[in-house]
């Protein structure tokens, strides 16, 4: 009984059979902190190569819309126009940002995980609203390590805020002379500061996270011995019944090859241990070729059928023990042979042709 459970113990690391399946079900180790991380950096790049250009634009776009709706005359049709309008001016002025955050998005989902789909993930399931798996996923480790994740996020943006804030407190005083556009660039500049300081330490928080990921992906995959087994069983075939189909094969080899003896034009023996038969036909065949053997019970059942049919039986250690060796049913001789079999075969054939003149 205790071997029975430490063999249902996942202690196996997964086989590519169960990697595969998980794949195609939606189950990869992905940290989605990266995919965060990705899109805030690509923000920040972004405003810091085109905020300025960006926030003169909507400045333009904004004085526009102004003017042209203090000269037209309110209907219907003017307000639709020009709401219309300024929602496509937005989505011009937007357009590229929105892209590369895609992008950002999109590129860093593919480093981790290759090209997948998968509609395992949305398919609707009744133990998706199980309250009792619900209620252990809520108090799973998963959870625990989301919430400590979530917490430590906040406390970090928290604590990089306040510490930027503290260095530029002494810049804000001062702010009381300035006009509203040199009060919007320093209340950029600090935010992006912010953002740049925060982003550097979300950046090792999500490599923190992804190698977690991995190792709970690995984990939740380890199989344990038994499983092991039957999914060798279920691709390989059962191991009984795949001995037995081998055996029949082998079976109907001997058969085949034994029903092939009487053919031979002699048998080369060791003389007890071994017996290979050799055929050559010149007009079909480059080379004698070795169209049964056998050790043991074989050897003597193929000498046994040889005597039956007539087949001449010569006695050679060397040469029936380099055949048995090296040659395999159905295979020519190889040319080291040629000189040796030639003899054995010239031999028998003058054996026959004085049979014929008695």
């Amino acid at each position: 009984m205790a071997e029975d459970n430490k063999d249902q113990e996942k202690t196996e690391q997964a086989t590519s059979k169960r990697r595969q399946d998980a794949r195609e079900k939606g189950q990869v180790a992905k940290s989605r902190e990266l995919a965060s991380v990705a899109v805030l950096g690509a923000c920040l790049l972004y405003f810091y190569f085109d905020a300025t250009v960006m926030a003169k634009r909507l400045m333009d776009m904004m004085k526009i819309s102004f003017r042209t709706s203090g000269r037209l005359t309110i209907t219907i049709d003017t307000v639709q126009s020009l709401l219309l309008d300024l929602v496509f001016q937005i989505f011009i002025l937007l357009g590229p940002f929105l892209l590369i955050v895609l992008l950002a998005g999109f590129l860093v989902n593919i480093l981790q995980v290759g090209f997948l789909f998968s509609s395992e993930s949305i398919t609707p399931k009744f133990s998706k609203i199980d309250p009792i798996k619900g209620f252990q996923r809520l108090f799973s480790l998963r959870s625990l390590v989301e919430f400590f994740k979530v917490i430590l996020k906040m406390a970090v943006v928290g604590i990089v805020a306040y510490l930027t804030i503290k260095g530029e407190f002494k810049m804000i005083t001062p702010l009381i002379d300035l006009n509203v556009s040199d009060i919007l660039s320093f209340i950029g500049k600090v935010s992006f500061k912010i953002l740049y300081t925060t982003c550097w330490v979300l950046v090792i928080l999500a490599v923190l996270d992804y190698a977690y990921q991995r190792w709970e992906h690995e984990r939740s995959l380890r199989m344990s011995k038994q499983e092991i087994k039957e999914e060798n069983r279920q691709t390989e075939g059962d191991p009984l019944v795949k001995g037995r189909i081998k055996r029949l094969q082998r079976e109907i080899a001997r058969k085949r090859m034994m029903a092939a003896v009487p053919k031979a034009d002699v048998i080369i023996t060791n003389p007890t241990h071994l017996a290979v038969a050799i055929r050559y036909q010149a007009e079909i065949m480059n080379a004698p070729c070795v169209i049964a053997k056998g050790a043991g019970f074989i050897a003597e059942r193929i000498k046994e059928i040889a005597r039956n049919n007539g087949v001449p039986v010569i006695e050679n250690k060397p040469v029936a023990q380099v055949l048995y060796k090296m040659v395999a049913v159905e295979q020519a001789i190889p040319t080291n042979l040629y000189k040796a079999i030639a003899e054995i075969l010239a031999y028998v054939y003058s054996l026959k042709q004085k049979r014929v003149f008695v």
